[in-house]
């Protein structure tokens, strides 16, 4: 079998490592995919081959999946999802994991997320959408804080604001509806109120009709150690998070995955591939925060990892709309993921600064640790720079959750690059509840 995976981050490099190990793979493609995905093999496929095609260009990815038979497009992140490249690999006769475009509206607007859970009751935080900034403002100032304040289509996760007072949410509002700071994706924005609890991911595998739940997991937003500094695309990981007790998860799955798949088939929205729902523990129970139609990134990283199936056989049933026969199976060791970052992130970051520390496979060699790059990329001279805003990934699995941090945490500090950065503090929630 021929697969392609597209992307370039890390979500993308932990598919190739997990797709690579398969013996049903005879050659692995990734477009773009980056430094350490290159350096990625398998028994059979050998080398991963990275083609120089962007994420978001459909037409060439198009030509290159017939001109190279692929039989098998793993798409990493949501806009090509939202884009419609499932939709036109299907009237090709191509088979692509992901959602139609109509499905991955989920998380193309929020809007339209927030609708659908309120018409269906599914739990969630309360808001009002507007297209109208003065109107969104005068919102803010008459309810007050805390509100969030999010923009209503994809901004790579930056796009939300919380703020603690009705004149920082008006603020939020002028700065994505009229200042444009997220472009088209903040034509509207979303204000919801501020739940409060502890955050969760749940990530599930779907045919349209049944569902596979993955191992729960823990995202951290904030780019600095307790929770302090600007929203990032995440800046770590850890699973499972034990604030996903037997009970939440049960109440995960029959008040939100199930009638959510159901709402969107009622709407012929048809959905196959990964459902993962943003979640609020809240004291009166899970709570919907946002939808994401693709693995999470760095949650991919320390999740994907504790798969033990053959990924190849599980993406198999679900494109055949048997997804039950044989659902997924994971190991009961933790995993965490550190992830460092280029200085300035999520702001402006330099690009281009040489990396020391790695071995010639792109790793380590620290027992149970994977780094998977995230904005890597090499030189002519063989030099791997930075090249992104989130650079590497450092997983570590371990038999238990300590271990498993000990593990990431000797790792991370032999990478070295100028300006690197991570949060010392991933798993510390489920620490202090232990």
């Amino acid at each position: 079998m021929k697969i392609l995976v597209v992307g370039g981050g890390g979500r993308e490099h932990a598919l190739c490592w997990k797709l690579a190990q398969s013996g049903r793979v005879a050659k692995l493609y990734c477009a773009p995919g980056n430094a350490g995905i290159a350096l990625t093999r398998g028994p059979k496929c050998g080398p991963v081959e990275c083609v120089d095609l962007g994420a978001e260009n459909l037409d060439g990815l198009l030509r290159f999946a017939r001109r190279e038979r692929i039989d098998l497009t793993v798409v990493g992140p949501e806009a090509p999802l939202c884009a419609g490249i499932v939709d036109r690999w299907e009237s090709e006769g191509l088979a692509a994991f992901g959602p139609p475009q109509r499905g991955a509206e989920l998380e193309g607007s929020k809007t339209f997320t927030k609708t659908l859970l309120r018409k269906n009751g599914i739990p969630t935080a309360d808001f009002q959408s507007f297209r109208d900034a003065e109107k969104a403002m005068q919102y803010c100032r008459d309810h007050g804080g805390p509100l969030v304040v999010k923009a209503d289509g994809l901004a790579a996760g930056k796009g939300v604001v919380i703020a603690q007072t009705g004149e920082e949410a008006a603020a939020a509002v002028q700065t994505i509806l009229v200042d444009g700071a997220f472009g088209q994706a903040g034509a509207s924005v979303v204000i919801e109120e501020f739940l409060k609890g502890e955050e969760a991911s749940i990530l599930a595998l779907t045919d349209g009709r049944s569902l596979a739940l993955l191992p729960s997991a823990q995202d951290h937003k904030r780019a600095f150690d307790n929770d302090e500094g600007p929203n990032t695309g995440g800046m770590g990981a850890y699973s499972p998070a034990p604030v996903v007790t037997e009970e939440v998860e049960d109440r995960v799955v029959r008040e939100i995955l199930i009638p959510t798949l159901h709402a969107l088939n009622r709407e012929e929205r048809p959905y196959k591939g990964v459902l993962y729902a943003g979640l609020m523990i809240t004291e009166q129970g899970p709570k919907v925060l946002e939808y994401n139609v693709r693995f999470g990134d760095p949650e991919c990283q320390c999740v994907i990892p504790r798969m033990t199936n053959d990924l190849v056989d599980v993406i198999e049933k679900i494109l055949l709309g048997k997804l039950s026969e044989n659902g997924v199976a994971t190991s009961p060791d933790p995993a965490v993921c550190v992830v460092l970052a280029s200085g300035g992130y999520p702001g402006a970051y330099a690009k281009g600064k040489p990396v020391t520390g790695l071995d010639a496979d792109g790793q380590v060699g620290v027992e149970g640790v994977t780094v998977f790059h995230a904005g890597t990329a090499r030189r002519a001279d063989g030099q791997v720079v930075t090249s992104g805003g989130r650079v590497f990934g450092v997983t570590a699995t371990a038999p238990s959750l300590e271990a498993a941090l000990a593990r990431a945490y000797e790792a991370a500090p032999k990478i070295a690059f100028e300006g690197a950065f991570y949060r010392k503090d991933i798993a510390a929630r489920a620490l202090r509840r232990r």
